[in-house]
């Protein structure tokens, strides 16, 4: 899901880099004043362990590709700002290393994989244990549904900026087709595989999901449960 350098107008560059600036900013600034500095080595290991994930490209259409993004995990393991702030590293080290789309669009490329999952999926399974069950599956679950959803919302937004700004020519019905087909079926794979890593590293190592409940620590460490906390 990565736009190519000429493939779309200078406005929606613009659009995008300051979009991804302002999103960063916010990101840099509230990760400060959270206590990460715990996190910092697994936000390394993470960022390694998404490049190795996200390298199986699928192509799709003209100048696009399908693969896993990784975003959703990122932010329920380190939290939303120091999540997004890994993703947008991940996904500055494809453009800039690995040629996965390009330098100028990269903006819009850090909105859609990085601040997408940060702004919609965290807030979402926040929701979502509201009304889910407070047991470590259902958290796993929560996970697993924001992850979809935060991907399919990554490709629409991805068709719209191609279809609405795109400077060459491309076949729209081709490509929401495409794109959103590809990534309905890629959505379900990620929210599978994010349902599973949560689940599994709750049951052993609950202090490596930032979202996981005091609860759920307590529980692992044998005191007594009590009323859920959020985090």
């Amino acid at each position: 899901m990565h736009i190519p350098d000429g493939f779309l107008s200078g406005e929606a560059v613009a659009i995008g880099w300051t979009g991804a600036v302002a999103g960063l900013g916010v990101a840099v600034r509230q990760a400060k004043l959270a206590d990460n500095e715990r996190q910092l080595p697994v936000a390394g290991l993470a960022a390694a362990f998404f490049l190795v994930g996200d390298a199986p490209l699928v192509p799709v259409t003209v100048g696009t590709q399908g693969h896993l993004l990784g975003g959703t995990l990122a932010v329920v393991l380190l939290g939303p700002w120091l999540g997004a702030l890994t993703i947008a590293v991940v996904a500055s080290i494809q453009a800039l290393v690995l040629g996965d789309g390009g330098i100028t669009t990269l903006g819009l490329t850090i909105v859609n994989l990085a601040l997408v999952p940060a702004l919609i999926g965290y807030p979402l399974v926040r929701l979502l244990r509201r009304v889910l069950p407070t047991t470590a599956t259902a958290l796993a679950v929560a996970c697993g549904v924001a992850a979809f959803v935060c991907v399919f919302l990554a490709a629409v937004l991805f068709v719209t900026e191609v279809t609405v700004a795109a400077v060459v020519d491309i076949e729209s019905g081709t490509l929401v087709t495409a794109m959103l087909g590809t990534y309905a079926v890629v959505g379900v794979v990620e929210g599978v595989i994010t349902a599973l890593i949560v689940r599994a590293l709750l049951g052993v190592r609950p202090d490596m999901v930032r979202i996981a409940t005091r609860e759920h620590r307590r529980r692992r460490a044998g005191a007594p449960a009590r009323t859920e906390t959020a985090t």
